[in-house]
């Protein structure tokens, strides 16, 4: 066939364009990109922070790059380490031209880099499990690597030579190690663990298998049961002893024979790190304490300036001294890390609150700050750009500006450039990079990273049991305007904060389960509206403009909403949202008389889940991330898939964020595989690879000025990419494109727009022409996907303003009371109880009633109505669960969309008998006419009421016309009429009395039989499976007769 052709020539065109047949001719991708700046650390202890004895340098770790800091500068420089695998230690050569790194993961490796060309030189594998710790020699010959708990290896790395000449197995976790000054032995510390290891065997070892490490455990007295948490060898005139840190608070000196001599308590209530100089003892504590004691009899000399406080205003911490200013009830961070630098005499120093503090302490009783930075303490969930708005900016902020929320409860502000544009935030003494905090919860603790506190633990099921606590702050969405922050928490609750005065003017339980997605309507909609999409499978749509009240509530998803967007194209609004239950719902924005409202428009369904979307500048294209890593792109105008392509280089993942750039050319993929890439929106052809963090990369941000690339982690760090020149070129040029576009172009009027993704042409408005010629190139979009299901759900638009435009709505069930859900927004708003059927079943819907006595006598009347007339008013006067929504709908030209039911007409549900009032004659004759006319064969489709609503033809039949409902007259005398259809004879039948109603079926059964026996017995058969109880209404007349 022609269209199994075409398939198999677009199958193989698509793989000859593929990246992975072009690998001989692809260049170095991972060029395109740079790492400008990292903010983050993840600093577990002290074997994660070092300083370079020549330069001064300060080495950390943040995921799996390590940040070299130039504390004199604030300069960053990054090695990136190539086996993506989070980096646990690292320590830096004597002569500082190498830096040793260990990681954790399967099989991890001792890497050594070369500072000066920031690459790798070598690599030690020998441990399984992870590395603790790492150290240098000082006659620089050795690498001493210890694993972790898990692991228990020791390694003795001659890393010129490249083998490993000793090795042993330790018995408890060790957290610290320590070279002796002329390179003998080093010691290690750990759980109840002291112990010397000598190196006499390596030096002459000459076999190329590693010989036993010679160890001697430590005398430790009655300290034997501490927790040993650090471990440093004396230095200068005291190189022969040996000085250890308890985590109880203890500071302990042994002596050369390995014997524990004295001690001294550090009144602390925990100790996690040590340091020394030749005179001095530098113990970090609990509660942001530092402890100076000297090295020759251990005696106090000093305690360091504390931290900023948690919870602190930093915006109000403009100079030095305030951080003098102690409190007596803060609570301040633990000092987990602290390292001295012997060239400038400065102290590094790491809290367990992820910030980084340099102290210059040449003199001691007067300590300054030279430099510190305060970072995220748990995974950072969201970012979102600072818009670029025009005219004077909101609260000092500008374009340069983006925010971050993460696990530890906050809401942060960053710079990407120097803070000096920024006049409000410039004066901030804490970070050069961070603006502001945001603290949405009083509680401090979730400030502290847990990690650090669990390493020097044994025992994990606390610190997971901590890790499971639902907290914090899942995603973060601007208004355009830069007024409004809008922020979702994982326990549902909705927060909405005025930047210019950073006050919080709304909170509310919006969900059941964790927000996921928010999303503000763009200017170009008209529209000021925010939608919240949560794990709990509905969205919330709210109205900014009307103190954010509710405006419609969607719950068509039966599963977790990953993703929703607003766009605007075509001179209509529209709203995508995607989900776990693997599809996409497209609706479009209606006009009523109740406000607006967003209908179906479309529904599509892939095999495969969906994990985030993004719209491109023109607001026409939808690129969706898939579990198959693939980019699906779906024309928001259709519904249609109109193509597909890899969205990641490896083999394995999934795709969980996609991010277009502000032109539209470009777009960011990032994979499970913790791998970013940048891929041509319009060709799928891959230009950029990027990779560093530790975690599953959470969010993406493409700059206003389109020069970096932001990304931000589980790892709790945030990355800053430098894109390209040519890069950077290609979509400011398109923006200039767009730009002059929209202002050579009025909106009221399409133009035409090339569909050619090898040559991109102006995003504009598509004529009606090119929406066909699109149609016929997206029926064959993604071939893998031809058992997928599209939906369209309104084949005419709402430009007809006939009544096939409301079918966008599916019969639902009035939800139990009791199991819905119990939040402020949680309930279905909206929701009519209409149900499509055919044009048959609403013609004789008047048909069959919900009765047994059709006629009832004068006497029998008059008991029905003194006895349910209080029942009718009780119940008109009690609300209607769904009132609102099962009034009639006016479009803006006044004509009525859905009929409108009469409120005082009820019908009860735990009654046989319904209060009917007759109608005129003629009265009745032209209601029946009329409703004849609105039902004519050539609608498209009909609506039908539940059993438990009344009917439109009920309601009128209803209307009080006269008061002879409850007057004792006889009702006007009954005259058969002339049957012309099936509908005509059923309706007669049912308005007849008991009386006629034999002679009228004999009379007229054998015409009824002869004209249309098959239709009635199909419309009899049709109804009786909708409602059983019509079989005994409808039939019981014919068969006792």
């Amino acid at each position: 066939m022609p269209g199994d052709g075409f398939t198999i020539k677009r199958r193989i065109r698509n793989l000859l364009r593929s990246p992975s047949v072009k690998k001989s001719c692809k260049e170095n991708l991972g060029s395109k990109v740079t790492l400008e700046k990292v903010l983050g650390i993840t600093t577990l202890g002290n074997s994660g922070l070092a300083c370079d004895p020549r330069s001064g340098l300060v080495a950390y770790p943040a995921g799996c790059a390590v940040v070299l800091l130039n504390p004199k500068k604030n300069k960053q420089s990054h090695i990136i380490n190539t086996s993506r695998k989070t980096i646990t230690a690292l320590s830096f050569s004597p002569d500082g031209k190498y830096l040793v790194t260990g990681e954790c993961g399967h099989l991890p490796a001792v890497r050594l880099w070369d500072l000066s060309e920031r690459c790798q030189v070598t690599e030690l594998q020998k441990h399984k499990f992870g590395i603790s710790c790492v150290a240098f020699s000082p006659n620089n010959k050795f690498i001493v690597s210890v694993g972790n708990q898990y692991d228990m290896m020791v390694n003795v790395w001659a890393w010129k030579k490249d083998v490993v000449v000793a090795a042993n197995k330790v018995s408890s976790k060790v957290t610290g190690v320590s070279f002796s000054e002329d390179s003998s032995y080093f010691v290690t510390a750990g759980n109840r663990h002291i112990r010397f290891w000598y190196l006499d065997n390596c030096k002459d070892n000459k076999a190329s298998t590693p010989v036993p490490l010679l160890g001697r455990s430590g005398l430790l007295g009655e300290l034997r049961n501490n927790f040993f948490s650090d471990v440093a060898c004396g230095r200068g005139s005291k190189s022969d002893s040996t000085y250890c840190i308890t985590s109880s608070g203890l500071l302990c000196e042994f002596n050369n024979k390995r014997m524990l001599e004295k001690w001294v308590d550090l009144q602390t209530g925990v100790a996690h790190s040590l340091s020394l100089s030749e005179d001095l003892i530098f113990c970090g504590c609990a509660d942001g304490t530092v402890r100076t004691f000297k090295s020759a009899d251990l005696h106090f000399v000093c305690t360091l300036p504390k931290p900023h406080p948690l919870g602190s205003n930093v915006t109000g911490i403009t100079e030095a001294s305030h951080l003098c200013n102690t409190k007596a009830n803060g609570c301040y961070p633990d000092c987990i890390a602290v390292q001295y630098d012997p060239v400038s005499r400065w102290l590094s120093c790491v809290y367990n609150d992820h910030s980084l503090y340099v102290w210059d302490i040449r003199e001691v009783q007067r300590v300054k700050k030279v430099t510190s930075a305060l970072f995220h303490a748990a995974c950072v969930w969201d970012l979102e750009m600072f818009p670029d708005v025009s005219g004077e900016s909101v609260a000092g902020l500008s374009s340069g500006v983006f925010l971050t929320c993460s696990a530890d409860n906050t809401i942060r502000m960053w710079c990407v450039e120097h803070p000096t544009q920024h006049h409000v935030y410039s004066q901030n003494h804490l970070s050069n990079d961070l603006l502001n905090i945001m603290y949405l919860d009083g509680n401090t603790s979730s400030l502290l990273d847990p990690g650090c506190t669990a390493n020097m633990s044994t025992d994990k099921s606390g610190d997971a049991q901590a890790a499971e606590i639902r907290t914090g702050i899942r995603t973060v969405c601007l208004r355009p305007d830069g007024k409004h922050l809008a922020s979702g928490d994982r326990n549902g609750v909705l927060r909405v904060h005025d930047l210019s005065s950073m006050k919080e003017i709304l909170k509310v339980e919006a969900h059941d389960a964790e927000i996921l997605c928010l999303d503000y309507s763009k200017p170009e909609t008209g529209l000021r509206l925010l939608a919240t999409a949560s794990r709990d499978r509905l969205i919330h749509i709210l109205n900014a403009d009307d103190d954010y009240s509710l405006v419609q509530t969607l719950d068509e998803h039966s599963s977790s909403i990953t993703a929703v967007r607003f766009a605007a194209h075509d001179n209509k609004v529209k709203i995508i949202s995607c989900g776990a239950d693997k599809g996409i719902y497209f609706r479009t924005a209606h006009k009523t008389n109740r406000g607006t409202e967003f209908r179906r428009s479309h529904h599509t369904v892939r095999k495969t889940t969906l994990y985030d979307m993004a719209v491109d500048a023109t607001g026409k294209y939808a690129a969706v991330g898939c579990q198959d890593r693939c980019i699906r792109i779906f024309n928001i105008s259709t519904g249609k898939q109109k193509k597909v392509f890899k969205g990641s280089l490896s083999d394995d993942g999934s795709l969980l964020r996609v991010q277009i750039d502000p032109s539209g050319q470009y777009v960011a993929t990032s994979c499970s595989s913790k791998n970013i890439s940048i891929f041509d929106f319009y060709s799928g052809e891959c230009v950029a690879t990027m990779f560093g963090h530790s975690e599953i990369v959470t969010g993406m941000k493409f700059t206003n000025d389109c020069k970096y690339l932001i990304s931000v982690s589980g790892d709790s760090c945030v990355f800053v990419w430098r894109l390209a020149p040519e890069l950077t070129i290609t979509m400011r040029g398109r923006l200039q494109q767009l730009e002059q576009n929209q202002n050579s172009t009025p909106r009221q009027s399409p133009v035409v727009r090339r569909e050619a993704y090898s040559a991109p042409a102006l995003v504009g408005f598509s004529s009606d022409s090119e929406r066909e010629q699109e149609d016929e190139q997206e029926e064959n979009a993604d071939p893998d996907d031809d058992n997928s299901n599209t939906f369209s759900d309104s084949s005419h638009e709402e430009d007809t303003g006939s009544d096939e435009e409301q079918d966008w709505e599916l019969s639902k069930v009035a939800p139990d009371a009791a199991k819905r859900p119990r939040r402020r927004w949680s309930h279905r708003m909206g929701s009519l109880e209409l149900m499509v059927k055919s044009m048959l079943d609403l013609r004789q819907l008047d048909t069959f009633g919900h009765k047994k006595n059709l006629t009832p006598s004068p006497g029998d009347r008059r008991s029905m109505s003194s006895i349910q007339e209080p029942q009718v008013e009780e119940r008109c006067r009690r609300p209607r669960l769904w009132l609102s929504s099962a009034r009639g709908i006016k479009d803006t030209e006044g004509q009525t969309l859905f009929p409108e039911e009469n409120e005082d007409s009820t019908s009860p549900e735990d009654s046989d008998y319904t209060v009917k009032e007759q109608l005129c004659s003629s009265q009745g004759r032209r209601i029946r006419s009329e409703s004849q006319d609105s039902r004519s064969p050539d609608s498209a489709c009909s609506l039908g009421y539940d059993s438990r609503e009344p009917s439109p033809d009920q309601n009128l039949d209803d209307v009080d016309c006269s008061s002879q409902g409850g007057s004792e007259e006889e009702p006007a005398e009954w005259e058969p009429a002339v049957v012309t259809s099936i509908d005509e004879a059923l309706r007669t039948v049912s308005d007849g009395p008991d009386h006629s109603q034999e002679d009228f079926l004999r009379q007229n059964f054998e015409t009824l039989t002869e004209i249309c026996s098959t239709a009635f017995r199909a419309a009899m058969a049709w109804r009786v499976l909708l409602n059983p109880e019509y079989l005994t209404i409808s039939v019981s007349g014919l068969t006792s007769k």
